[in-house]
């Protein structure tokens, strides 16, 4: 087993240290005893907690960041060519490593999982870890969310097994070569970087052909998109294919998901014999994930009775349907939904658990591309809240797109019978959507932006006199 360090990676410098994905890169190769330095744009618990293990982390970009003896600078394909650190790498000679390869390079030697598709990744990955790690397997794993604390997106464990989200937005996926692969869902998204389906296609049937001889893919059989792949890879090589779902033909059938409140109990045919568990979390959607992890367990040779049992452990991730808190008997929960597929799960979740109780969304757009694309139904999926509030495009890394603006969602939502407006200055969202609720409601702020951070501004909001 390998848990050494990298060639070249002992003194890692990481632009853009507080990401999800960089954080946890970060991490893991401070347990395994690397000096780490970095720099990200602003302070935060995940640079804080980076510094608990020993490493360096500034605030803001400059190159006089960059120590001179650094082995590499790792980089994520959000770092502009123009960032003062990533130029002087350059003209120091020091090579420049993309994210994808220092994970791969972690994985080297283990047995890794990698969890691909569209959305649910994280969810997907997390309940992996959390259940490997509840039979005591001790799992290395790297994610793109905390469980339940800052910091915890990431392990460096003593096991031989490493489950990794893998990310098809840029293609850095295609750099991973696991023993199990998972596929959630194909669907069309990151539109800066795929022109079409069949680009998508392509770039899945590439992930798949990097599996390992003897490999497993485990799939969903219920989505349209990963059925079409089914049928492109399924006689591909020395390669086993485990489908999942509801479908009749799946292989890991589902039976049943009742909702309970919060949770959900699954009931799934294996072998001819039923098996049932619960999640922890609400929603069909969650509840497929937890299958998925389940089959991908299977395939490593781990007993399903045990993997069931563990799965219950798993109480969530940070942004996926997060409690945020209850003020005036109003409770306000968070959400990374940002695709219509996502945003629809999330809300038919949150439906049926609010029974008789309204349902209040507070959006923010992600990528102006992505509204682009995707605006229509991002607004059609905002009809099945009782009321909405649409806040303006979060650009992340983008510029903006002439005449793209959350007109396009909100224009969309009231065609399909939605209530929902529009509200300008986010310093104004929160007291808003306080005024709008009574006791009893559910709020959800949705969204992969900064949306997250107005739910303690929510709940505030309610607390006043």
């Amino acid at each position: 087993m390998a848990s050494g360090l990298p060639t070249a990676m002992d003194r890692p410098h990481f632009i853009g240290i507080g990401g999800a994905g960089m954080s946890g890169i970060a991490k893991i190769l401070a347990q395994r005893g690397a000096k780490v330095a970095g720099s990200d744009a602003r302070e935060s618990a995940t640079a804080e907690s980076l510094r608990t293990l020993g490493a360096t982390v500034h605030i803001g970009h400059d190159a006089a960041h960059l120590a001179s003896d650094a082995t590499c600078v790792v980089v994520s394909s959000a770092i502009r060519a123009d960032n003062p650190e990533l130029a002087r790498a350059t003209e120091l000679g020091i090579p420049v490593v993309h994210r994808s390869d220092a994970l791969a390079s972690l994985m080297e030697g283990l047995r890794p999982i990698a969890v691909a598709g569209t959305h649910g990744k994280t969810t997907t990955t997390s309940m992996l870890a959390v259940t490997l790690s509840t039979l005591g397997l001790n799992p290395s794993y790297a994610i793109g969310g905390d469980l339940d604390a800052p910091g915890s997106n990431a392990l460096h464990g003593d096991g031989d097994i490493f489950v990794a989200e893998a990310d098809e937005s840029d293609r850095s996926f295609h750099k991973y070569a696991p023993e199990v692969a998972i596929v959630l869902n194909v669907e069309l998204d990151h539109h800066a970087n795929y022109a079409s389906m069949d680009e998508i296609y392509e770039s899945f049937e590439t992930f798949v052909g990097k599996i390992v001889p003897g490999g497993t893919l485990v799939i969903a059989a219920d989505q349209s998109g990963a059925a079409e792949l089914t049928k492109r890879v399924r006689d591909a090589g020395d390669l086993k294919v485990v489908t999942y779902g509801e479908s009749e033909g799946s292989d890991l059938r589902i039976h049943k998901i009742t909702p309970r409140g919060l949770t959900s109990e699954v009931t799934v045919i294996l072998n001819g014999k039923f098996l049932t568990f619960t999640v922890s979390v609400p929603g069909r959607h969650y509840a497929h994930n937890a299958v998925a992890a389940l089959a991908a367990g299977i395939a490593l040779g781990i007993p399903a009775h045990n993997l069931a049992s563990a799965l219950g452990s798993y109480t969530g991730v940070k942004r996926r349907l997060q409690l945020k808190g209850e003020a005036k008997g109003v409770q306000v929960i968070d959400s990374y939904a940002h695709h219509p597929t996502e945003m629809t799960a999330d809300l038919e979740a949150m439906r049926s658990s609010a029974g008789d109780s309204r349902l209040l969304v507070l959006f923010q757009p992600h990528l102006f591309s992505r509204t682009q694309e995707l605006g229509k139904e991002m607004g059609q999926s905002l009809a099945l809240a009782d009321a909405s509030v649409v806040l303006d495009i979060y650009p992340a890394r983008e510029d903006p797109i002439p005449g793209i603006t959350s007109a396009l969602i909100i224009d969309a939502a009231v065609a399909a019978g939605a209530d929902v407006r529009a509200v300008h200055d986010k310093s104004e969202a929160a007291a808003v959507v306080a005024g709008m609720t009574r006791p009893g409601d559910l709020v959800l702020t949705m969204g992969a932006g900064d949306v997250t951070d107005l739910g303690p501004q929510i709940l505030a909001e309610l607390s006043k006199p």
